[in-house]
């Protein structure tokens, strides 16, 4: 005689929340709209000519936000007061590289910001410096 094999209970899964009054289910057979798109589109505006920016340029503020700025060119200038790499801010305010190279191209061209390379150290050490090292290793 074999003993009764047990069955386990699988939970049933919890129902799915209501949806709210902002979000209506899509239509059989239409695509649900993306989240952001035109959110991006009034931050960056029409696509025009870009600076050169890459993700290691560092961005400096010149000035405190006007009360005409948008709320991410304010943000921009409260984080700049010291330097900060455009791959930075892109992360700070949650933006792609792409929209965070158009605000900062308008805000070039305004005067609000300013762009400079990043500092490059140097390739090699200071001669002296390893001459100094060299003779403090040979004394002990």
């Amino acid at each position: 005689m074999t003993p009764p094999q047990r069955q386990r209970r699988r939970p049933e899964p919890p129902p799915p929340p209501p949806p709210s009054p902002r979000q209506q289910p899509a239509a059989a057979g239409q695509e649900e709209e993306p989240k952001k798109p035109e959110r991006l589109y009034t931050i960056t505006g029409t696509d025009g000519d870009r600076a050169q920016l890459d993700l290691v340029t560092l961005i400096v503020a010149r000035a405190d936000p006007p009360s005409s700025a948008t709320p991410e060119e304010t943000a921009v200038l409260r984080l700049c007061a010291g330097p900060l790499s455009v791959a930075e801010l892109s992360a700070y305010l949650r933006l792609p590289f792409s929209a965070m190279t158009v605000l900062l191209t308008d805000m070039l061209a305004a005067g609000t910001v300013h762009a400079r390379a990043p500092i490059v150290r140097q390739t090699l050490p200071d001669r002296s410096l390893l001459e100094a090292v060299m003779h403090g290793l040979e004394r002990l």
